[in-house]
């Protein structure tokens, strides 16, 4: 199992030493998260990427049905460079709140859906650097010519920089969409329909269903288990959430990464302070 933290808040230049501090203590990632109106996680993870040389970046959750793809495409190969190939883009629909609806307006679920498959989509092309033709519903391109227009290189983690997406599982459903979805890509943030507004829902045993489920989507399709992450955010600092305490029964279960996910801790100065000594503690490895 592989451990990573979430920066729940924090400066640009607070999250890159928390970025380094993670890097010396033993993490493999640090993550930010995207909202509307808030300081820019990519510009936060295009810091620490600079100022780090081993430990992975990503974002939890980048809601990207709000992208354009090409846009999404910039943001995530841009910090692919600057880091070496060490990034990883986490997505999902996102949780609709006043910050969005107070800029945006508000979607149905079903269109953000939509539009999250088909920025996906293009942005694993667009990343991988071949030409190619797309006609979707929402986004519609050709770059068949090798011409113009010219974009960035082509990402250094082949074919395109790895995907986790929120995946959740629905008793009783007969099409589980969600995980569909998450099992084309490289990784799954897991969830289960049922839980408490804005919780993960998840126990150990509803994981063990969701890996199930999971490999047999997989191998439907054609794609490997091997290699696949099954991401689990917890709290082995206290009872924030379903999901804490030690993470081995989460590893048993089948889950190959384990964030920390502080979301408890108040944005202050001295939640600052807090986050640093739960970073230098390292990893909670057994």
């Amino acid at each position: 199992m592989r451990y990573g933290f979430v920066v729940p808040f924090a400066s640009e230049t607070e999250f890159v030493e928390l970025a380094e501090l993670g890097e010396r203590t033993g993490w493999d990632a640090v993550l930010s998260w995207e909202g509307v109106w808030r300081r820019d996680a990519w510009v936060q993870l295009a810091a620490a990427a600079v100022r780090t040389e081993r430990i992975r970046l990503g974002t939890v959750i980048t809601p990207a049905a709000r992208y354009k793809p090409w846009d999404l495409a910039s943001l995530v190969s841009s910090v692919d460079q600057l880091s070496r190939g060490r990034v990883t883009l986490g997505v999902g629909l996102g949780a609709l709140n006043s910050n969005w609806t107070t800029f945006e307006g508000e979607e149905s679920r079903r269109v953000r859906a939509r539009k999250l498959d088909e920025c996906l989509e293009v942005f694993a092309h667009l990343t991988s650097g071949e030409p190619f033709a797309y006609d979707g519903e929402h986004y519609s391109l050709d770059l068949t010519s090798p011409v113009e227009p010219s974009g960035p290189p082509p990402s250094v983690q082949r074919p395109h920089p790895p995907v986790w997406a929120v995946g959740a599982y629905v008793p009783g459903r007969r099409r589980q969409l969600s995980l569909e979805r998450a099992a084309h890509w490289q990784g799954v943030f897991p969830a289960y329909a049922g839980g408490a507004e804005g919780s993960s829902g998840l126990t150990v045993d509803s994981l063990r269903t969701i890996v199930g489920e999971l490999r047999r989507l997989r191998a439907e399709a054609g794609l490997p288990w091997e290699g696949y992450d099954v991401v689990v955010e917890g709290d082995s600092h206290g009872e924030f959430g379903e999901v804490h305490g030690s993470p081995q029964p989460w590893a048993d279960a089948g889950a190959t990464w384990w964030v920390e996910s502080w979301w408890d801790v108040p944005d202050t100065p001295e939640g600052v302070d807090e986050l640093r000594r739960r970073v230098a503690a390292g990893p909670p490895r057994p």
